[in-house]
């Protein structure tokens, strides 16, 4: 089974380093794949869900914010704002924060402060949706 070097990076801790048979990432034009000895690339990654699965063991997940990816001589970075495991999401946090953000779209805001809480209101969703996945594993 052919694997490649993959560093995920949060800007406060490193979420994991090491081998990786397959990689799937939250880009700007949708889910990447990426599998040992994939072509040179970088690209931009929006608020989702990144799995990885490291030789013999389960596919692990994570809520990231957005950030980049960079894919070169079978060796990957992703560089992300903000990473977490299911089990370091707090759901009730997050549906604080979900309701928060859905109320302030409601109100009568400036234009940045709508686009701000959609943002919010996406990471929130996401972290719920990663929360939900990880207790299924």
């Amino acid at each position: 089974m052919d694997t490649f070097q993959v560093h995920i990076l949060a800007a406060d801790k490193t979420l994991y380093e090491g081998p990786c048979v397959s990689l799937t990432i939250p880009a700007s034009d949708g889910e990447r794949g990426i599998l040992a000895h994939h072509s040179s690339m970088m690209a931009a990654l929006v608020p989702g869900t990144i799995r990885w699965q490291p030789p013999e063991q389960e596919v692990q997940l994570a809520a990231v914010s957005p950030g980049m990816v960079k894919v070169e001589n079978n060796e990957v970075l992703v560089l992300v704002d903000s990473a977490e495991r299911p089990e370091e999401i707090d759901e009730a946090r997050a549906r604080r924060e979900a309701d928060q953000a859905r109320e302030a779209i409601l109100q009568k805001k400036s234009r940045q402060e709508h686009q701000l809480a959609q943002a919010t209101l996406a990471r929130a969703l996401n972290r719920l949706r990663v929360k939900d996945r990880g207790q299924g594993l």
